[in-house]
Formats: C-alpha cells, sequence, structure tokens
C-alpha cells in the first residue's frame, strides 16, 4: 500500500514533472513568507509516438528528454513528482470502522479491495486517505481509495531512474489540477462556493475537471487538442511538424491564416468546451457552471478566451498559476508567463513540497 504516494506526505522538496504526449514540463517551487518563489523551470519536447494518451511508449526517450530537461531546468533535487491520467486511476469513496491503526486500515482494505478493483490485486498500486467521520453511519469513517494499473506507474518511475532521478510522488491529474487551482483561485471573484469548470486543451487531450468549493467533483477527458491545429497549417501551407509548430507560436503565416485556420479551430474549440459541459450536465445535478478557466497550451490563442466566453456567457479566465509568485533570475520569466496555462499540473506536482 502506498506505492503511489497520492496521499503521503514526502520529504522536500519536489520537481513537479508532467509527462504528457507531446513535452515534458518541469517546475520547481520554494517557499517564500506566505507565497512561493519559481527557482526553476523548462519544457521539452518529445519525440513523436513516444507517449501515446499520456501512455509511456519508449523509456529510453522519454528518459534522454528528461535527462536534458533537468540540465536545462539547472535543478540540483533528484526526488520528484509525477502524475497519472485520471482515466488510468479508479477512486472509491468507501466506509471503514473508525479507530484503527494506520496499518489495521492498509490491512482491512487490502482484504476487502477486491470488491472495489476491477483487476487482479497483483497488478494494481493502491493508496489511500480517510477523510474523515462518516456522515450516515455511527463509527465508521470514509476513506478515499485510489488504485491505478502498477504497468502505469513503474514505467513513470523506470523512466524517472533513467534519468538520474527518483520517483517520490505518483499522483492523479485531477488531484494536482485541484491543487494548482488553489494558486488561481482567488483572481476569481467569490469563488468560496462557486462551480468552477477547468477545461485544459493539451496537443492531444482536452480535460474537464469542475470544482465545487474547490474540491473536484467531476473530470472527463476527450481526444482534441491543438495537434489539430499544427496538422492543419502543416497540410495547408506544406510545412514540417516542427515548422507548424514554431509558425503557430511566432507568426509569420500567410494573410489567409487568421480567418481560413484560426478561426474555424477557435470555434472548434468552443465547440469541445460545449460538448465537455453538456457531459458535465446530464451527468449531474448541475446545468451550469460559474466560471471557466482555460488551461493547457491552447489556451494561450489569442481572443479564445473572449471567444468562450462570448459564446458560452460564461465568465471566462485565462490560468495563470504565477500570478502571485516571485520567480528566480535563472528564470526566463518571459517564456514562464506564455508557457504559465501549460503548466498547471506540473505546479500541482511541484506544491507537494509544501505538504
Amino acid at each position: 500500500m502506498g506505492i503511489l504516494g497520492i496521499f503521503e506526505s514526502k520529504p522536500k522538496p519536489v520537481l513537479g514533472l508532467d509527462i504528457s504526449s507531446t513535452a515534458i514540463k518541469l517546475v520547481e517551487l520554494s517557499r517564500q513568507g506566505s507565497g512561493y518563489r519559481v527557482e526553476s523551470y523548462a519544457v521539452r519536447p518529445l519525440p513523436p509516438n513516444a507517449v501515446v494518451e499520456k501512455n509511456i511508449n519508449e523509456v529510453e526517450a522519454v528518459a534522454e528528454v528528461l535527462r536534458n530537461l533537468v540540465v536545462l531546468g539547472k535543478t540540483k533535487i533528484k526526488n520528484s513528482a509525477v502524475a497519472v491520467s485520471g482515466s488510468a486511476v479508479i477512486t472509491k469513496n468507501i466506509e471503514m470502522p473508525s479507530g484503527l491503526s494506520d496499518d489495521a486500515l492498509e490491512t482491512q482494505i487490502t482484504l476487502e479491495a477486491d470488491q472495489y478493483i476491477p483487476y487482479p490485486l497483483e497488478e494494481v498500486a493502491l493508496d489511500f486517505e480517510v477523510q474523515g467521520s462518516s456522515a450516515t453511519t455511527e463509527g465508521q469513517v470514509d476513506v478515499l481509495l485510489a488504485a491505478c494499473r502498477r504497468e502505469h506507474v513503474d514505467l513513470r518511475v523506470e523512466v524517472l531512474e533513467q534519468a538520474g532521478l527518483e520517483a517520490k510522488i505518483i499522483d492523479v491529474e485531477a488531484f494536482t489540477m485541484e491543487r494548482a487551482f488553489g494558486l488561481i483561485a482567488d483572481q476569481l471573484e467569490e469563488h468560496d462556493d462557486q462551480v468552477i469548470a477547468i477545461v485544459d486543451v493539451g496537443a492531444t487531450m482536452t480535460t474537464l475537471s469542475v470544482l465545487v468549493s474547490g474540491k473536484t467533483v467531476y473530470t472527463r477527458e476527450q481526444l482534441f487538442g491543438g495537434k489539430q491545429l499544427t496538422e492543419e497549417i502543416q497540410r495547408r501551407y506544406g510545412l514540417s511538424t516542427e515548422e507548424a509548430g514554431l509558425a503557430k507560436k511566432q507568426g509569420g503565416l500567410p494573410d489567409d491564416y487568421q480567418l481560413e485556420v484560426l478561426e474555424p479551430f477557435k470555434e472548434a474549440v468552443v465547440q469541445q468546451v460545449t460538448r465537455s459541459l453538456q457531459f458535465f450536465f446530464s451527468s449531474s445535478q448541475y446545468n451550469d457552471v460559474d466560471h471557466i478557466v482555460l488551461a493547457g497550451g491552447v489556451a494561450t490563442l489569442e481572443g479564445l478566451a473572449d471567444l468562450v466566453e462570448e459564446k458560452l456567457g460564461t465568465q471566462t479566465t485565462v490560468a495563470n498559476p504565477f500570478a502571485k509568485m516571485s520567480v528566480s533570475s535563472r528564470v526566463n520569466s518571459v517564456n514562464l508567463a506564455n508557457d504559465a496555462p501549460a503548466l498547471m499540473i506540473a505546479v500541482g506536482l511541484a506544491l507537494r513540497s509544501f505538504e
């Protein structure tokens, strides 16, 4: 038990490492008064197909990029936190007798886990956290159980070890997003008991997380992302993947790009956000959200947040978890500001240093 390390307090500090389908992102934070300082940050692209839909395919290729990333980030820290995607994890709230020691609780959960987990227990990494007294049953406590196929954990541990790092914490993306939201909650008006939708549009995957009073009540992943814009730029203008990616960020594309390529893609993002929210409404008691937070690399597209706000009639903000942080002199603050919406998971992982 405890191999996931989701709920454990660990030696500090740790590097937050977000291994996505197209890049690895590194963030190291330190405490500064009541706030934080960015000590180190770096992003490196991954070779095509090294990671597919957040599953690591080529351990050595990913480890090589990670080694270079650590050098680029100029960090001395070896202890690291990484995350598995929400779709790889099963979470379940269960009731257990109160008053049990952690060891007794672990034994009890291990004995009963097979009725909650649809995989053979030898193939699963488990973790749990006591949430408090049961609201419905006297003498019982609510326990949050998290289980992940061991292969997802082992591949991440192997990548880190090959890169000369140590996997201290394996977290879940939904939990890291919730933790990172704590950094931007104050930027929203009257957020305390509001329903907040965080839409993280990455290169290949869009993840909707809905938080009520700062706690995750719903997550869903969809295959959709910025890669579709890159591929359309490639196709239309005869560019390589690398050239298209650069042009997307730096500009210099023909005059028709804005109208013919970018605007239709932004409309597609709005449709994706609408569809994701409709799935949420149809499977919950809610029929509205109070605020939308756009995260992921796509969030920085000029005018996208305004378009989402206009079409959905819901206040929309681009995520910036670093808004109130100071920045080390060795960090490129311009690049950090550009990448900020895509660093929510890496930041959420780096925050494990302070728990």
